[in-house]
C-alpha cells in the first residue's frame, strides 16, 4: 500500500526533472537564404533578470557558432542600455559598424501559471474483493478519506524570436515557442537556443555553413 502511494510523488519528481520546449509556429519570409557574416543575438528585456537575458543570449548565440555562424550577444557586445534613446537611424548605424548584418531577438510573449490537484491516495483495485474482510475494507476508506491530496503549480513560458536583415530592415524569419516548467534558467536557455536554430536549419532560413570545432578551430 506504501508503495502504490508514493505513485503520485515519484511522478511529480520526474515531471519537474524534465522540463519540454516546443515550436508552435514559425515563418519564413520569401527572401533567399543569405549568408550573414555576423549575427546579433538580443533578448528584449527589463533589467530586472539580466542573468537570465545573458542565458538566453548566449545559448542562442553558441548554438548557432556551432553551426558555423558568426553570433554575438547584445549584452556582452553593448551592454545592457546599448540602444536607450537612440534613433532607428543611429541604431542601424551602431550595428553596421559593428560589423552586424543580421539580429535575432528573443522575447518572452507570456508567462502562464495552472494550479492542478493531485489526489492523495490512487487505488486502482476494485472495492469489492474487501467487502468480505472488514480490515482490507477499513483502511481502503480510510486511506481515501483522510489522506488528502494537494495542489501543484505548473509554469508555461511563450517566447518569440524573430531574424531581421539589417540592411533591408526586413523580417526573414518568425517562431514561437512553448517551453513547460523549465527546472532552471539555465536548462530553458540550453533548450530555447537548440530548438531555434534546429528549426531555422530546418526551414533553409540561412545558408549552410561549416561546422566549427568546440575549441574554435
Amino acid at each position: 500500500m506504501n508503495t502504490i502511494r508514493l505513485l503520485p510523488v515519484i511522478g511529480l519528481i520526474f515531471l519537474g526533472a524534465c522540463s519540454s520546449s516546443r515550436v508552435t509556429h514559425s515563418w519564413k519570409s520569401e527572401f533567399p537564404a543569405k549568408n550573414y557574416n555576423k549575427i546579433l543575438v538580443i533578448a528584449i528585456s527589463g533589467e530586472t533578470d539580466l542573468w537570465t537575458r545573458q542565458k538566453m543570449e548566449d545559448h542562442l548565440a553558441g548554438d548557432l557558432k556551432t553551426r558555423g555562424y558568426d553570433a554575438t550577444s547584445s549584452l556582452k557586445e553593448y551592454g545592457a542600455k546599448a540602444f536607450r534613446d537612440l534613433s532607428e537611424e543611429a541604431v542601424l548605424n551602431k550595428l553596421q559598424n559593428s560589423g552586424f548584418d543580421a539580429v535575432i531577438t528573443i522575447v518572452l510573449l507570456d508567462k502562464e501559471k495552472e494550479r492542478y490537484y493531485v489526489p492523495g491516495h490512487i487505488y486502482y483495485s476494485p472495492y469489492m474483493r474487501y467487502y468480505n474482510r472488514f480490515w482490507g475494507y477499513y483502511t481502503t476508506i480510510y486511506d481515501r478519506v483522510y489522506q488528502p491530496g494537494y495542489y501543484v503549480m505548473n509554469t508555461k513560458y511563450f517566447w518569440e524570436s524573430n531574424l531581421f536583415d539589417v540592411a533591408s530592415k526586413e523580417l526573414i524569419y518568425s517562431v514561437q515557442t512553448e517551453s513547460f516548467d523549465p527546472s532552471s534558467s539555465e536548462n530553458l536557455a540550453h533548450e530555447y537556443g537548440k530548438l531555434i536554430v534546429n528549426d531555422m536549419v530546418k526551414n533553409q532560413v540561412l545558408t549552410k555553413k561549416e561546422l566549427v570545432a568546440k575549441d574554435g578551430h
